[in-house]
C-alpha cells in the first residue's frame, strides 16, 4: 500500500514537472508577437541574431525564469506557513513579510537610498526580514499569537507607508512601480543573487520536510520521535522569510499564490509535508507562468500586472477553501 502510494505520488510529481515544462514553453512563445515552439527551441539551443532569437534570449527566457523562481518561492513559503501555524488559510503575508518589504521600499525612497533595481531589491529583502524577525520574536511559541502579531504589524507598517506616500509624491511614484506586482520589466534587473537565494531556500525546505512532518503531528509527538521542535520551527520560519521576502522583492507583492497552491496539491500530498513541499515547488511556477501568459492576453493592447490575474484566480479559490 505504501509503495503504491509512493509510486502514485512520484508519477503525479513527474506529471507536474512535465506541465511546468509545457507552461514554460508557452510563456516564452506567447506575447505581443507569438513565436512557434520549434523557433523557441532553436533560440535556446542554437541562438542566432534574428529578432525572434533576441526576444527569446534577452526578454522572455529571463522573465520565465523569474516566474518559475517567484512561483516556487511563494508556493513553498505558503505551504510552510500553513504547516507552522496549523492554519489552512494562512499565507506568507501574515508574517509581515509583504508589509515589511513595502515599508522598506517606501522608507528607502523617502531617504533617497533606493535609487536602482539592485539597491531596491536589497532594501526590500532587509525590510521583509526585519518585519518577520519582529513578528517571530513577539509571536513565538503560539501559532495564534504569531498570526495576530503579523496582522497587527502589517497594519501598522501599511499605515505608515501610506502616510509617507501621501506626503511625498516622489515616493509614491517610486513605490507605485514596485507595488504593482508584475514580472514585466523586472527581467532586466540584476536578479541572479535573489534567484540563487530562492533556489537554496527551496532545497532547504525540501530537506526540512521530514522534521516538519513530525512537528505537524504535534509538538509532544514530535519530541517523542526525537525531533528538536524549537530549532525546526525556527529554521522553517527563517525559510519562509527568505523565500517570501526574496520573491516579494523581485516581483512586488503577488497575493494568493502561497494560499492557492498548497490547497491545490494537498489532495496529492496527503498529510506528508515533504510531498506537499515538493508538489508546491512544482505547481507554484505553473500557476504563475500561466497567470503571466493570461496577463499578456487579457487586454487587446498592453498587459495586466500578473498580481491582478492571480487575485482574480485566488478570490474564488479562497471562497472555496473557506466553505470547506
Amino acid at each position: 500500500m505504501i509503495l503504491r502510494r509512493r509510486s502514485t505520488r512520484t508519477a503525479a510529481l513527474l506529471a507536474a514537472l512535465a506541465l511546468l515544462a509545457g507552461a514554460a514553453v508557452l510563456s516564452v512563445g506567447v506575447g505581443a508577437h507569438t513565436i512557434a515552439p520549434a523557433q523557441v527551441l532553436r533560440a535556446v539551443l542554437w541562438p542566432g541574431d534574428s529578432a525572434d532569437h533576441l526576444v527569446v534570449r534577452d526578454i522572455r527566457l529571463p522573465r520565465a525564469a523569474l516566474a518559475v523562481a517567484v512561483g516556487a518561492a511563494l508556493a513553498v513559503a505558503g505551504a510552510l506557513v500553513q504547516v507552522l501555524t496549523r492554519n489552512p488559510l494562512a499565507e506568507p503575508g501574515i508574517l509581515g513579510v509583504t508589509a515589511g518589504a513595502g515599508f522598506a521600499v517606501t522608507l528607502g525612497a523617502a531617504a533617497g537610498v533606493a535609487g536602482g533595481a539592485p539597491l531596491e531589491l536589497g532594501v526590500a529583502v532587509l525590510g521583509a526580514a526585519a518585519a518577520a524577525a519582529l513578528v517571530g520574536s513577539v509571536g513565538h511559541g503560539s501559532p495564534l499569537r504569531l498570526v495576530l502579531t503579523g496582522v497587527a504589524l502589517s497594519s501598522v507598517l501599511a499605515g505608515i507607508s501610506l502616510g509617507l506616500r501621501l506626503l511625498l509624491p516622489e515616493v509614491f511614484d517610486r513605490y507605485r512601480f514596485w507595488a504593482v506586482g508584475s514580472l514585466a520589466g523586472r527581467e532586466q534587473a540584476e536578479t541572479a543573487p535573489a534567484l540563487l537565494v530562492i533556489g537554496v531556500g527551496v532545497g532547504c525546505a525540501l530537506l526540512l520536510g521530514r522534521q516538519l512532518n513530525a512537528v505537524s503531528l504535534g509538538e509532544d509527538t514530535a519530541a517523542g520521535l526525537g525531533v528538536r521542535v524549537a530549532p525546526v520551527r525556527a529554521a522553517a520560519f527563517l525559510l519562509v522569510t527568505v523565500l517570501a521576502g526574496a520573491a516579494t522583492a523581485l516581483a512586488g507583492p503577488i497575493l494568493f499564490v502561497g494560499l492557492i497552491v498548497p490547497h491545490l496539491v494537498r489532495p496529492l500530498a496527503g498529510a506528508s509535508v515533504p510531498w506537499l513541499t515538493a508538489f508546491a515547488a512544482a505547481v507554484g511556477p505553473v500557476l504563475l507562468l500561466l497567470a503571466d501568459v493570461g496577463s499578456r492576453l487579457l487586454l487587446p493592447t498592453g498587459e495586466l500586472p500578473v498580481a491582478i490575474v492571480t487575485a482574480l484566480l485566488g478570490g474564488p479559490v479562497l471562497i472555496w477553501a473557506v466553505r470547506r
